[in-house]
């Protein structure tokens, strides 16, 4: 067919479950947008990207990172909401003030079904990813319009003001932000001492999950908040309850480690095994 030839209407009769991650770029391919698209893609869903910095990093640490425009973030957005559509949203590196109020702004005026916001900001390597000043702001706009936050015990000392989280504090560390107006948080006990870690899951009416498993042994857990995150949107994307969406992306997440546990990539933290067992690209109907 001659490319200037109009396309032919076929009939339509499914769709794709469309995941939006709006997050900064890893160049290293281990975490950021490049990990969840290699999520969503190996759940069988169709991802979509807008950008809110680069960064120039590796498997050591990140070296440079350049912000960019707010109103380039929004057009991203808009571009293919209005194109597409968006099924379910993973919302990852805000790195300003600025950033935060688009994205609120976007949840706002395309009232997404599914939000789940991962807080992030500190790298593996133990780079900080974002300033001061956003924090606040993050929780004041952001935390009411997200489905659920997915905070690890880092971030989570980091938006109470507290030095540290132990083991008996994950209940009452989740009811405290719910009161900063978070609905739903699931704190990851990846920082916890020991060979046994346990997530806790607190759902909006109070009642709580906790998943324990023993850890395990790898240096190779680059970009597991993003994937969790992303992975969760996945299954809200493909109609799952907010309890089994948690409780499905902590599988996957998990074989992705154990997947790559042994492998060699770079010379720090590596990337999970993402296409470990990926699935065909799933047919939802209209």
């Amino acid at each position: 067919m001659n490319a200037t030839e109009p396309l032919q209407d076929t009939p339509t009769v499914a769709r794709y479950a469309r995941v939006l991650s709006i997050a900064g770029s890893d160049s290293g391919g281990g975490a950021g947008i490049q990990a969840d698209l290699k999520t969503m893609a190996a759940l069988g869903c169709y991802g979509m990207t807008a950008i809110t910095a680069i960064t120039a990093q590796n498997t050591q640490g990140v070296r440079a990172i350049q912000a960019l425009p707010p109103e380039l973030l929004a057009q991203q957005i808009d571009a293919v909401v209005e194109d597409i559509g968006v099924d379910a949203v993973k919302i990852g590196m805000l790195h300003d003030v600025g950033v935060v109020r688009v994205v609120a702004d976007a949840i706002r005026r395309h009232r997404f079904a599914h939000v789940v916001l991962d807080p992030v900001m500190v790298a593996t390597s133990g780079d900080k990813l974002i300033t001061e000043s956003t924090v606040d702001r993050l929780v004041d706009e952001l935390f009411p319009l997200a489905t659920l936050i997915t905070p690890n015990l880092d971030e989570a000392a980091w938006l109470l003001r507290l030095d540290t989280i132990n083991a008996d504090a994950l209940e009452d560390t989740a009811n405290r932000l719910h009161v900063l107006g978070a609905h739903a948080v699931l704190l990851k006990g990846g920082h916890l001492p020991g060979p046994q870690l346990t997530d806790l899951l607190r759902l909006p009416d109070g009642e709580v999950r906790r998943w324990e498993a023993p850890r395990i042994p790898t240096r190779n857990t680059h970009g597991t908040g993003c994937s969790l995150s992303s992975a969760i949107a996945c299954y809200l994307a493909l109609g799952e309850t907010l309890t089994d969406a948690v409780a499905h992306g902590r599988d996957y997440v998990r074989k992705a480690l154990l997947a790559g546990a042994d492998m060699q990539l770079g010379h720090g933290h590596g990337p999970l095994n993402h296409g470990h067992a990926p699935l065909a690209t799933k047919r939802l109907p209209l």
